[in-house]
């Protein structure tokens, strides 16, 4: 197996898994401690319905899990912002974000191994995916082409949410007004050095999501990674205007050349329909934006950590007390019956 001497964080998002906490960290654990010269392992609960938080703590304990951190947040939020409470928190050179539900932890090492020869963000997708209700795809795919002919970026696709970050683009990340959002895009638009790569495997559980959730997050991708809303609103009125003195000449033609013509009638029920349906779009545009710029200005955090607590071992700071150890022995001057001897 390949062998890595850098420092990586692992952040793992869970809600309500309980019965497989301890499980999902042994493997983590084994599979990364032979992987890297250290490391640390971040789990985010998602604000669990179930007894998660206590079986963490005994984890966490003296005879749990070394290096170990966790994060448990008072109310659940999306996977994109419950990933950024680990991101921010780690100090790895490089962090992993893996869903241990649906992302294939194996595929760790080749993600990694990109990381380390110069890649600033190593994506992965798995090309099995688990199946949604035939609305949520609908609506998945409609976002996805529209947000690409927006950003000629295909997120599904070409950002997937398992990924590997170098710390420099994750402090990057961190000059934005809100990072949890910019973090599920901006690795992929920003010009870093990107590398992506495709694996097979079956995910372990098939996780229904709920399509309210899903639109609310899309427009809020739309509104705040782009300026191509408000463009579209100005294009719509722009239409909208362009549109109007179209028709109104054209009603100057008809009252001009047409005698058998109810006067004003169906010029007046056209223009109305046809106006209201344009100020309805540019309305609901520019609410979303409206929505979003005071989201960034009234609004609270996205997250509350409710608590926080590590590991009892951590074995970097076993490492370093060891080399301080090594160094004091060599430092320190023998007495002098022992050096005459």
């Amino acid at each position: 197996m390949a062998y890595f001497p850098v420092f990586l964080s692992v952040v793992l998002t869970i809600r309500n898994q309980s019965a497989d906490i301890e499980k999902m960290l042994a493997d983590a654990a084994a599979s990364i401690s032979s992987l890297v010269s250290d490391y640390e392992l971040i789990v985010v609960e998602n604000a669990s319905d179930d007894n998660s938080i206590a079986i963490l703590k005994k984890l966490a304990g003296e005879n749990g899990f070394p290096n170990l951190q966790v994060y448990a947040l008072t109310k659940e939020v999306d996977a994109d912002t419950a990933s950024w409470v680990g991101l921010e928190n780690a100090l790895g050179d490089f962090v992993a974000v893996i869903d241990p539900l649906t992302d294939e932890l194996g595929f760790l090492p080749e993600m990694l191994n990109h990381a380390v020869s110069g890649a600033d963000v190593v994506f992965a997708k798995n090309q099995q995916q688990a199946v949604q209700s035939l609305a949520y795809r609908g609506a998945y795919a409609i976002f996805h082409k529209f947000y690409q002919w927006l950003n000629g970026i295909h997120l599904a696709n070409e950002a997937p949410q398992y990924r590997v970050l170098s710390k420099r683009v994750v402090n990057f990340i961190l000059q934005y007004p809100q990072p949890a959002v910019s973090y599920r895009h901006l690795p992929a638009t920003a010009g870093f050095a990107r590398v992506n790569l495709t694996y097979s495997a079956v995910p372990r559980i098939v996780k229904a999501k709920r399509l309210g959730d899903s639109i609310d997050r899309g427009m809020l991708l739309l509104v705040s990674t782009t300026r191509a809303p408000m463009r579209l609103v100005t294009s719509l009125s722009l239409f909208g205007a362009v549109a109007n003195l179209v028709y109104s000449v054209y009603i100057v033609v008809i009252g001009l050349f047409k005698a058998d013509v109810a006067p004003g009638w169906i010029s007046l029920s056209l223009q109305q329909s046809g106006m209201f349906f344009l100020i309805s779009l540019v309305l609901l545009v520019l609410g979303e934006y409206i929505l979003h710029m005071s989201s960034l200005s009234n609004e609270g955090p996205l997250y509350h950590v409710a608590q926080e607590f590590t590991s009892a071992r951590m074995t970097r700071r076993e490492k370093l007390n060891v080399e301080e150890a090594v160094s004091e022995s060599f430092s320190t001057p023998l007495p002098f019956s022992k050096r005459a001897s």
